[in-house]
């Protein structure tokens, strides 16, 4: 477990996905704090004087010209977060519970938010102890931030709804005043302006699309490795990955992806031994790998950097500026465009990336193009090899085609058409989040089906891909006869998302 300190400003991928897999002890910086003081202070004035300013004394939403009179200020805040808090559908998991609540931590941290100290030290007490409010997954259209959800964090905070705490090696659900008390947490009583502080923001889809980011930029990675071993499976040719051909365009996401194959694929005895072969060309699926891959790492760079700029930004509204700028601003920084747009991108580039796999492994197992025997059976007829992991990939991709379509055309005008345009965020992203780990399935069948055909041929692979087939095998045994393979898919699955793969190359 390692230390890290919250300030609002730097805040990265790699620590949310570490602090949702208890890796991590959060603490509040010396500059964050000062920064909050400052900030609850212009709220506090405003509280003590005649002025009316929307979300600290008024009503929310279409109600926002109804002005509140400061003895009901704490009412206000209360039946705010209650009221909200009414999400429908399965619960969110534990661990995006918990970068949920970080990167609520850090943006309220900024100082821009209006919020006591009080506040970001008790979510970060729970953090730390591993309390996690339980959240409906769904009620967040993406714009005056993700209200449902963080509504039901919120309510945690002030001891009210449950809770999920680690008790040994599992999960339990209590309520969330046992919880507090049972970490020697005490509920806060909200004041002006901070129910409104914690959920109006972006944290659930920024949790999603953290975790979507992490797991495609090491499935980006493991397609490269695939297509590779996939290539001498088939006795493939090389020339298609010359530098010389993707430094004629010069795309950085194509060049990467043509470096990783050609470094994989080299020393081959393979293809050596084929090097007189009357096969001109392969198909796209195999010759255009760089030129499908590379658009989706280009993209995954651009996502990463949306990302981190997203979870180190105040997106609340009114946002509460100190010192010579003083003042109370309202404006649309809670509005998820920028993660909702991405996040369609991303589950359409799952849907790609998978489709290409697909194919490489249909002529892995296709005698027309393996030259062995149908679907890598060993006794053919009497058994069927690898053909539905085949079928399996194909239904996964009949799933990511439905969810590639883009969550940002489904606007509904809300709140009495004041709030008549919203991103729909926190759907897409937790549609990408979903279609990334359907692509880890996928281009796990890929390299079963690779792996057994390597098996198979005399010749050795190239360095790289000699190194991968070792790892497989590690993990799913050669078929020696018909049997079922859907644990040994799983399981090769979730050894490339939790980043197995990188250390066979020693990253």
């Amino acid at each position: 477990m390692r230390e890290l300190s919250i300030d609002g400003f730097n805040l990265t991928i790699e620590d949310v996905i570490d602090t949702s897999r208890n890796n991590t002890l959060v603490s509040l910086s010396d500059d964050a704090r000062s920064r909050m003081e400052e900030s609850w202070g212009v709220v506090d004035n405003i509280v003590h004087s005649d002025e009316v300013v929307y979300g600290i004394n008024t009503g929310f939403g279409a109600l926002s010209s109804v002005t509140i009179n400061s003895e009901d200020l704490r009412a206000l805040q209360e039946n705010l977060i209650r009221s909200h808090a009414c999400g429908v559908g399965e619960n969110m998991e534990y661990e995006h519970v918990k970068m949920m609540m970080l990167i609520r931590a850090n943006t309220l941290c900024r100082g821009q938010s209006g919020t006591r100290l009080t506040v970001v030290e008790t979510l970060i007490k729970m953090l730390n102890s591993g309390i996690c409010p339980v959240i409906p997954r769904i009620g967040s259209l993406g714009a005056s931030g993700d209200l449902a959800p963080l509504s039901h964090l919120a309510l945690a905070l002030i001891g009210e709804g449950e809770c999920q705490i680690i008790d040994g090696d599992e999960i339990v659900t209590t309520s969330s005043e046992t919880a507090l008390m049972k970490f020697g947490i005490s509920p806060i009583v909200l004041e002006a302006k901070e129910g409104l502080s914690l959920i109006n923001g972006t944290s659930q889809m920024c949790a999603y699309m953290c975790e979507t980011i992490s797991n495609m930029e090491m499935l980006m990675f493991a397609s490269d490795i695939s297509a590779a071993c996939s290539v001498e499976a088939i006795k493939g040719s090389h020339v298609p990955f010359d530098s010389r051909i993707h430094d004629s365009r010069p795309h950085w996401g194509q060049g990467v992806s043509a470096a990783r194959i050609r470094e994989v694929l080299a020393n081959s005895d393979i293809n050596s031994s084929h090097v007189d072969c009357d096969r001109v060309q392969d198909a796209y699926s195999f010759r255009c790998a760089p030129q499908v891959h590379g658009p989706v790492i280009d993209m995954l760079r651009e996502a990463r950097r949306i990302a981190t700029i997203e979870i180190n930004s105040a997106t609340d509204n009114p946002l509460v500026f100190s010192g010579d700028d003083s003042g109370i601003l309202s404006g649309g920084n809670f509005h998820g465009q920028y993660i909702a747009l991405s996040s369609d991108g991303l589950a359409l580039a799952c849907h790609e990336i998978a489709s290409i796999s697909e194919r490489r492994m249909a002529q892995i197992l296709d005698p027309q193009w393996s030259g062995q025997k149908p679907f890598l059976a060993n006794n053919e007829g009497l058994e069927s090899g690898l053909m539905i992991v085949q079928y399996a990939s194909a239904a996964i991709i009949s799933e990511l085609h439905l969810m590639a379509s883009p969550a940002t055309t489904s606007n509904i005008p809300v709140s009495m058409g004041k709030e008549d345009h919203v991103s729909m965020g926190a759907t897409g992203s937790h549609r990408a989040m979903r279609s990334s780990r359907y692509l880890a399935q996928v281009i796990a069948n890929e390299l079963i089906c690779s792996s057994e055909a390597l098996d198979r041929i005399s010749e050795t692979p190239g360095d790289g891909v000699k190194k991968i087939h070792a790892w497989v095998r590690n993990i799913v045994p050669i078929l020696t006869t018909d049997r079922s393979m859907s644990k040994d898919s799983m399981a090769l699955s979730k050894a490339l998302l939790s980043g197995e793969i990188t250390e066979v190359f020693g990253d």
